[in-house]
């Protein structure tokens, strides 16, 4: 059992990579893979580029890899960031859009192409309002005493609520011909207008946030057990969960931000990682990071091959996503 353990730990870490060089060579623009490797080390080692074209070159450089590293760290955000939620709120219906955040991101990001705003600032417009979204729902339950946790998700849902008919608003009064079909693309969800600038604070803050998750895998064991047994081990749980509250937020916002609105991944990865390696958060946090990282790889590899268009990923992740969904529940009828 150990070996068979260890061999899956392997595959789990290994998985994330081989997608990811397996998405640098599939397009429209075939690449061969020791082109894509020499290519990859071309800025080291100048050179190993020697005869690839010049198109090949800005192709994996400018466009192919900082999608790539976006579908990367934004599949395991969501992945990570489920599996925390899921285990603060002891619910598997829950994932990191409970709290209103991509509620708020998407409005922001609406009314920034409303405002013909650019790319940047519709990213930035996005991860504010997303912020922005939690940060009304955290106030509206610091008006009950009784049960925070339960009000916090009650006042996520509200705000979450209120930023969708906003956003509806938006829609209503945006240009048809213009504007409007800006607006709903971006609230599919795609990586299309990723770019290396994208990068830096989307890496910071999910690195960040994993990290600070993968430490307190341990604490999410006993968070799931209850608020008294938490306690009863010398764990504040109410001062633990809005920290973990306030990472899987940022990390959150950040990916949608950048990405649009992308569901169910945050859904789906921690039940896979359940049934894979088990309830334990100590391998249930890297397995989720890997799984939705993976996941997302390979939508995001679907929807840039499978048509002469490009789909939005939003909805491949929902036709994927529930039958899936439904599979998993099926075989793991022990409970999650």
């Amino acid at each position: 059992m150990t070996f068979l353990r260890r061999c899956l730990q392997i595959l789990l870490l290994a998985l994330p990579v081989l997608l990811f060089l397996l998405t640098l060579v599939l397009g429209r623009y075939h690449i061969r893979a020791g082109d894509v490797v020499r290519i990859l080390l071309s800025p080291l080692f100048p050179g190993l580029a020697m005869g690839i074209p010049e198109t090949a070159l800005r192709l994996i450089l400018r466009v192919r890899l900082p999608r790539a590293l976006a579908a990367l760290m934004i599949g395991a955000s969501f992945g990570v960031t489920g599996t925390a939620f899921q285990g603060i709120f002891k619910n598997p219906l829950v994932d990191s859009n409970i709290l209103g955040v991509t509620s708020g991101a998407g409005f922001g990001a609406a009314l920034a192409l409303l405002l013909m705003a650019r790319p940047w600032q519709v990213q930035a417009s996005a991860f504010v309002f997303g912020l922005l979204a939690v940060l009304l729902a955290f106030a509206g339950s610091r008006l009950y005493r009784s049960t925070p946790i339960l009000i916090l998700t009650l006042m996520g849902i509200l705000i979450g609520s209120l930023f969708g008919s906003l956003t509806a608003l938006l829609k209503y009064i945006a240009d048809p011909l213009d504007t409007l079909p800006a607006i709903t693309f971006w609230l599919l969800g795609s990586l299309t207008s990723v770019t290396s600038r994208s990068l830096p604070l989307l890496a910071m803050l999910t690195v960040g946030g994993a990290v600070f998750l993968w430490v307190l895998r341990w604490r999410l064991n006993v968070l799931s057990l209850g608020d008294d047994e938490a306690t009863a081990l010398g764990i504040n749980p109410v001062r633990l969960k809005l920290a973990i509250i306030v990472c899987a937020t940022l990390m959150t916002s950040i990916a949608v931000s950048v990405a649009g609105v992308i569901g169910w991944v945050g859904l789906v990865m921690p039940h896979a990682g359940r049934l894979i390696v088990g309830p334990d958060h100590k391998r249930l946090v890297p397995a989720s990071i890997s799984l939705g990282a993976s996941f997302l790889l390979l939508i995001d590899t679907v929807a840039r091959t499978l048509l002469p268009g490009e789909v939005p990923l939003g909805v491949l992740t929902g036709l994927i996503g529930v039958p899936m969904l439904i599979i998993l529940l099926r075989r793991s009828r022990m409970g999650w």
